[in-house]
């Protein structure tokens, strides 16, 4: 009897938790119909949205922005006014002065004049609107002075004396032979072009770092300015400064690859496939980087490790990466050490507590997790460096590290492993050895955010441009990201390097590449 009592108890919490699994698919199904806000609606009023034909995104976002109305019996807590900004004291300044009008100039009593005693003084952030204008090159032309009837018009008629020549006279025919001498042509980017430098820099930054797009900006043009040039000219100006990037981010890539500490993130971007079916082609952006300093992007076809593998060859240093299987197939050299990400970790249990908000486990985990993350907080908020940082993870971390893989363990053996609180679990454990590697490695970061966060420009690009026009092209797109992305992280004013490099970028020897790079150009800017 107790025998039978037990096999229906289990079959039971089996069901229990097959419905579970069951109704998280559901929830997820629905958040992907009605996009991330629908994040924070319960199950119910997910329920309810279904009921409702052609609900839109905004009306799930006011759905979820609703808070529930607050009690009579609870007092207004004000915040405190965070007091009026001020404006950044290295911006230019502009006095405009307003004068008194004519009746307060003069005494109201008496009728004397009144005399200025001083100002109120208020500032606000003003902007001049673009202004196009054509710039007009005079390159000067010199001669040496020929005979009268040959001279050249707006020329004198006599040279300077010399010693063996009288004023007046014509030069001698070895001068003659000297020719006509002008002034040397400034270097641009692109010879011949009908724009200048300025414009050409304008275009690269106005799309990958402020992502919009060149069939806007060549509307713009023509709104502003009463310009047409089109899409295809300007596209044209990406590609010769992609091309002509592409030595110095090898240079960044030679730099990384001599380092000890590499982070590594992917992220697919469209390309634009000129074949019979029309379709486009998802390729990705791979990014290798190092906190603090430089990052290089590598466009590849596909998402497997061969772009890793060739990349990172010989690399022994340590890698950083998500959980992606591909950069576990003979990636890096032998002594490269393989780190994991612990933002990875607590996300897979984040998106299980979003699923399941009654799932107390997972929320005891990922409150774990986020001790282990003050640890590193408190290290950047007190300016330590690594060794010191490491000294604070050693006294703090493994007993949080102990504690946190006994509540997985725990929680591992209570869920289904495809649901997503198993999936969370089998991640982490897989993952374990790597996760706590930064014991071992005073430099090592516990998360792999940072090369996350230099993906954004790419997530919000693409969605304004859309796709790479052709598979050549996205090497020098990727070209152009790198050093976009390497001067945000290097605090670099991106329109001040790339007006310094590239002209005559292509005429420089492959020794001067080095100086060229964002890190490089900062050394020479120190010195």
């Amino acid at each position: 009897m107790s025998v039978k009592f037990n096999s229906y108890e289990y079959e039971l919490q089996h069901a229990q938790l097959m419905v579970q699994v069951l109704e998280e698919r559901l929830r997820q199904q629905r958040i992907a119909k009605y996009g991330p806000d629908s994040e924070k609606l319960s199950d119910l009023q997910l329920e309810l949205l279904e009921f409702e034909p052609g609900v839109g995104n905004a009306e799930v976002t006011a759905e979820s922005e609703r808070e529930p109305l607050p009690s009579t019996s609870d007092k207004k807590k004000r915040r405190k006014h965070p007091g009026r900004q001020t404006l950044p004291d290295d911006l230019p300044r502009a006095e405009k002065i307003i004068v008194c009008t004519p009746e307060q100039c003069k005494c109201g009593n008496c009728g004397a004049d009144t005399k200025t005693i001083g100002y109120e003084i208020s500032e606000v952030l003003e902007v001049k609107p673009a202004e196009y204008f054509v710039e007009v090159t005079k390159r000067e032309k010199r001669a040496s002075t020929p005979a009268s009837k040959d001279r050249l018009p707006g020329t004198p008629a006599s040279t300077p004396a010399s010693k063996d020549r009288l004023p007046g006279t014509p030069a001698c025919k070895k001068c003659e032979a000297q020719g006509v001498f002008t002034a040397p042509t400034p270097i641009r980017i692109i010879e011949k072009s009908l724009v200048s430098d300025a414009i050409i820099v304008d275009t690269i930054v106005t799309k990958y770092a402020n992502h919009n797009p060149l069939y806007r900006q060549s509307v713009i043009l023509l709104r502003d300015a009463g310009i047409d040039i089109s899409r295809a000219t300007m596209c044209g100006w990406v590609m010769t400064v992609g091309e002509m990037l592409m030595p110095a981010v090898g240079a960044m890539r030679r730099e990384l690859l001599a380092g000890n500490y590499i982070q590594a993130d992917e992220t697919p971007v469209d390309v634009q496939m000129h074949d019979r079916r029309g379709k486009n082609h998802q390729s990705y952006l791979w990014q290798y980087g190092t906190p603090g300093g430089e990052t290089a992007f590598d466009f590849r076809m596909g998402r497997d490790c061969e772009g890793p593998k060739k990349w990172l060859v010989n690399f022994d240093g340590i890698l950083q990466t998500d959980g992606y299987a591909a950069y576990d197939r003979d990636i890096g050299g032998s002594k490269m050490v393989h780190a994991a990400c612990w933002a990875h970790a607590q996300r897979y249990l984040i998106d299980a507590i979003k699923l399941n908000k009654q799932d107390a486990s997972s929320v005891h985990i990922v409150a774990s997790m986020d001790e282990l993350f003050a640890i590193d907080a408190r290290a950047r908020n007190e300016n330590m460096d690594d060794a010191t940082r490491h000294a604070l993870r050693l006294q703090e971390a493994p007993r949080l590290l102990e504690k946190i893989h006994e509540q997985i363990l725990a929680m591992s053996k209570t869920v289904l492993p495809n649901s997503a609180a198993g999936k969370a679990c089998s991640y982490t454990l897989r993952l374990w050895k790597r996760l706590t590697i930064f014991l071992e490695h005073p430099e090592l970061e516990l998360s792999n955010n940072i090369a996350e966060n230099s993906m954004r420009g790419v997530a919000l690009g693409r969605r304004n441009w859309i796709h790479i026009g052709s598979k050549e092209a996205g090497a020098k797109v990727a070209a152009i990201l790198s050093v976009v992305e390497s001067c945000r992280r290097l605090k670099i004013p991106v329109r001040e390097y790339l007006a310094d490099i590239l002209p005559g970028l292509a005429n420089r020897s492959i020794k001067s590449l080095e100086q060229l790079t964002p890190a490089g150009y900062v050394a020479c800017k120190l010195k």
